[in-house]
Parts: C-alpha cells; sequence; structure tokens
C-alpha cells in the first residue's frame, strides 16, 4: 500500500513539474499586466522540452501608429545581446584563434586601464565576467544616451581614465564598457564587425532569420516597435537608443520567435536544428559556470543559495534547478531572458516600455507553474511593490525642486554667472559647457548633445540639472568647488533620486575647469 502511495505521490509531482500555465490565462495575465504597468506593447515566447510551445505578442508595438505588436515585432533586446558576444568569443576560441586566458593587449595592443598592472593583465574573460574593476555602469556616458560623437577607438583610449571603484577581479560590478572591447577583439580576430559576426556566425546557422546585429542594419524592417518611457506618469513614444559603438553590449534587434529559436538552440546544447554543434561542450561549461560571485539575500522566493555571472548570463538557483538568464535595458525599452536547462524550460518576454516589473511578473509566474508553486500572484506584488518605489521617488524629487524654489527667493546667496559659467573637461567624457542664455544657465555636453538641460540654482554652491529630454528621468545636481577668489575649478554630479538609471554615469565625472 504504501508503494502505491508513493508511486502516487511521485506522479503528482512529475505532473506539477512538467505543468503548462493554462493559455488563456497566460494571455488574460499578460493584458492585464499591459494595463497595470503601462506597457503599450510585449511578445512573450516559451519552450518547453525542444519546442517552442507558446509565441504571442500583445499590445500595440507603437502608441503612434498604433500597430499591432505580434511576434514578428522587431525589439532592441539590449544586454541580452552579451550572451551572443561570449557565444562568438566561444566559436573563435574553438577554432583556436583564441584563448579566453589570453591578454588583452595581445589583441588590442593600445587597450590600457588606469592601472598599469591591470593593464598588462586584463584578460578577454575578464571582459565579459564583469570583474575587471570598473564600477557599475561606469563609463556609460561615453556611449549613452545615444547620439554621442565618441567611436569604439575613443572609448578604449579613454578607459584608461576610468579609475576603477574596487580592486581587480574582486566583485562583480555590472560594466558594458568593457562588452565593447571585448566586441574589438572579436572584430580584430575575424576582420569582420562585430555585428556581421554575430549574424553570420551565430544568428543565421541558428535559424534566426529576422534579427540583426544592430539597429541601424534593420532600419528597412517596418515591424518593429517605438520606445515608450513614462513623463508625467504616461508612457509616450520616445527615440530608440542605442549607440552603434556598444553594439557587443547591446545592440541586437530580434523577436520573439527568433529570440526563442535561440533558446531552442542554447537548450539543445548550443545544437542547431541541422544537427550543427556550433559551440564545444568544453566552451559550454566555460560559459555557464560561475565566474565572479555576488551575494544573496537570505530570504528570497526561489530559496535561491548562489548567484553571480558566467560569461554573458547570470546564473543562480531556483528551487534547486540551475538558472541562467539575463536581462536588457534601453530607454523605452526592456527584455528578460530565463532558460532553466535541467527542466528543459525558456521563458523570454521582450516590451517596448521600461518597466522591469512587467517582464518579472510574466516570468515569474510562468517559471512559478513549471516549478509546481501555486500561483503567487506576481502582479499584484510589483504593483504594489512599484507604488511604492514611485511614491519615495517621486518624493525625493518633488522635495529637491522645492529647495530649488525656496533657494530662488534667496537672491543674495546664489552665486554669480562668472563665478561658474565656462567649459569644463572630463579626460574619459570631454567637454562640458556651461553658459548664461537670457535669465537661464545652460548645460551642454561636447560629445553627447542630446544631454542638455537647464541649470536651477539650489545653493551656494550647487544646481539642479533639469534636462530637457524628460524621458530620461535623470535630473541631477552639479556641485562646484571653488578657489579662494570665489571661482569655480571643477564640479561633481550626482543624481537627484535613486530611480535615475545606472547608466547615467554622473558620479563618476570629474569637471575640471578649462
Amino acid at each position: 500500500m504504501k508503494q502505491k502511495i508513493s508511486f502516487f505521490l511521485f506522479l503528482i509531482v512529475v505532473a506539477l513539474f512538467n505543468a503548462q500555465i493554462e493559455e488563456k490565462k497566460l494571455d488574460g495575465l499578460i493584458q492585464n499586466t499591459l494595463k497595470t504597468f503601462d506597457v503599450p506593447g510585449m511578445s512573450v515566447g516559451i519552450v518547453k522540452d525542444g519546442k517552442i510551445i507558446y509565441s504571442k505578442g500583445f499590445g500595440v508595438r507603437s502608441l503612434v501608429t498604433k500597430q499591432p505588436m505580434d511576434e514578428n515585432t522587431l525589439v532592441g533586446i539590449a544586454s541580452n545581446s552579451k550572451g551572443f558576444t561570449c557565444t562568438a568569443l566561444t566559436i573563435l576560441a574553438d577554432e583556436g584563434k583564441l584563448d579566453w586566458d589570453d591578454k588583452v593587449s595581445k589583441y588590442i595592443p593600445e587597450f590600457q586601464m588606469y592601472d598599469p598592472y591591470v593593464s598588462q593583465n586584463v584578460t578577454i574573460k575578464d571582459l565579459v565576467t564583469h570583474r575587471a574593476g570598473l564600477g557599475l555602469g561606469q563609463g556609460d556616458l561615453m556611449f549613452f544616451p545615444e547620439g554621442g560623437s565618441l567611436t569604439v577607438n575613443d572609448i578604449i583610449h579613454n578607459v584608461r581614465y576610468l579609475k576603477p571603484e574596487n580592486p581587480f577581479r574582486t566583485t562583480l560590478d555590472y560594466n558594458n564598457i568593457m562588452f565593447i572591447v571585448a566586441g574589438e577583439v572579436i572584430h580584430r580576430v575575424s576582420g569582420l564587425s562585430w555585428a556581421e559576426f554575430i549574424e553570420q556566425r551565430i544568428m543565421k546557422p541558428v535559424g534566426m532569420t529576422s534579427s540583426f546585429g544592430s539597429y541601424s542594419r534593420a532600419k528597412a524592417v517596418a515591424n518593429k516597435i517605438d520606445a515608450h518611457a513614462p513623463v508625467d506618469g504616461k508612457a509616450i513614444a520616445v527615440p530608440h537608443d542605442w549607440s552603434e559603438t556598444a553594439n557587443a553590449a547591446g545592440g541586437i534587434m530580434s523577436n520573439i520567435k527568433d529570440m526563442s529559436t535561440w533558446a531552442e538552440f542554447l537548450l539543445n546544447n548550443f545544437t542547431t536544428k541541422e544537427g550543427k554543434k556550433l559551440v564545444s561542450d568544453k566552451q559550454i561549461q566555460q560559459l555557464w559556470s560561475l565566474q565572479i560571485p555576488d551575494t544573496v539575500a537570505p530570504k528570497n522566493p526561489y530559496d535561491t543559495s548562489f548567484y553571480g555571472y558566467g560569461m554573458g548570463w547570470f546564473l543562480s538557483d531556483v528551487k534547486g534547478y540551475k538558472q541562467i538568464q539575463h536581462t536588457g535595458g534601453l530607454i523605452g525599452t526592456v527584455t528578460q531572458f530565463t532558460l532553466i536547462p535541467d527542466l528543459k524550460l525558456g521563458i523570454i518576454v521582450l516590451t517596448n516600455q521600461q518597466s522591469g516589473t512587467a517582464f518579472n511578473t510574466i516570468t515569474n509566474t510562468v517559471k512559478d507553474s513549471y516549478l509546481g508553486i501555486a500561483d503567487r500572484n506576481w502582479l499584484k506584488t510589483y504593483s504594489e511593490r512599484m507604488a511604492k518605489l514611485n511614491a519615495e521617488f517621486e518624493k525625493q524629487k518633488k522635495e529637491a525642486f522645492s529647495k530649488a524654489e525656496a533657494f530662488k527667493k534667496e537672491t543674495g546667496l546664489q552665486p554669480k554667472a562668472e563665478q561658474f559659467t565656462g567649459k569644463y573637461h572630463d579626460l574619459w567624457f570631454g567637454d562640458v559647457d556651461i553658459s548664461r542664455q537670457g535669465n537661464v544657465y545652460r548645460i551642454s555636453c561636447a560629445n553627447s548633445p542630446r544631454l542638455k538641460g537647464e541649470l536651477l540654482p539650489y545653493s551656494n554652491n550647487s544646481f539642479i540639472i533639469r534636462w530637457d529630454d524628460r524621458s530620461y528621468d535623470a535630473d541631477a545636481y552639479i556641485i562646484f568647488s571653488y578657489d579662494e577668489n570665489g571661482k569655480a575649478q571643477s564640479a561633481t554630479l550626482k543624481p537627484i533620486s535613486e530611480v535615475t538609471d545606472f547608466s547615467f554615469d554622473f558620479g563618476d565625472l570629474d569637471l575640471r575647469r578649462k
């Protein structure tokens, strides 16, 4: 009798772990998620046991055109491109054209970092594991927001001016600049541009027939999203934002159909539908082995005990299963890609708004259904969490602007134009101009022309920068340091609110008066 009961319980467990969330229920959840988080469009794909079992688009791809979002709608997958960069490097490694432990200087002789020791010892593996010492988003202003003038070679040169936030190979500090350098390694070794290599050596054999290595290569395609960002509490269409110089860190344009095909390929041991294995088992083990660990919250919803980065992927455990995941974010677009190889499960969510809570709602709900976890109502959890966070962010911004408004009345305390206006220079970012135009002060950045705005007096040595593009949500303090004669000699910046994206790397600027 006990054996029969045990067998019956075993069958229940098997059924739970192979359950699929009901299609109509998932359809309804996606529609409610769009509405709750003000996301115009979303596409979702699920791969299970070697097959694409769900691939749909919802909402509209643009609030301007009102055209529907479908499984073929192209989306900038942003940092989910990093997995492609590392796959490209593994292909070159399998061909004997490079080794992960090769020094970067072997392929880019002019490459230098701030510390001479690191310059001499940093390897290709260090570039793609976020352990080279640069801080979170450090240097991103060299390509972010879009429209800057710096080239890949300029960025490679300017890395030497970025003073690392942590010692070499000690911490996981997510950084895009090092992936740009890795992309240049691919270019110099293969003779192809990064985008060409990705399209020819990965996308084409995998069967990603509608995807592109960069936004510029997809311009002729009509079925692609507009990005959307909240401005004054409501999502609006904003320009696509990703510089061609940063393609290796986040430039790919793809759709849910092709990204599901990519998931199939990865879950099939990096083997194409035609049976061609693009990456050796030895290299796969490198990609999906923990290279640099990070901390784990003691209490978390998936009983996760380890977390960190492999090469191009975040690695963790969820309810005892290894999870391989990455997210991607541009201004107005966020995406999420999740694999649980032991369950032969892939979950992909692409959106045209920058709400991470939207993709987490979908991914976690689908994931729970295959882990045998009862519905935890992630939509309600994330909705309440974001309402609380947004209220805090709005409070931070309101308090800053209220203080600036009050300081306007303290005319005797406000610095005079001749004290702080003029040209300033940062070694890695370039020139910044602070000028008086009529009754207002303005800031503009030579190498990032879209980064411009008005300066509002905040105290006797600081201003709030109110950026012209309100979709940035990245207003910042600029704090001047004066000499004994009351003339500003330098300036630093910091965001006024924690809502600011880490790629607005204001904290690492060190502006010196020219």
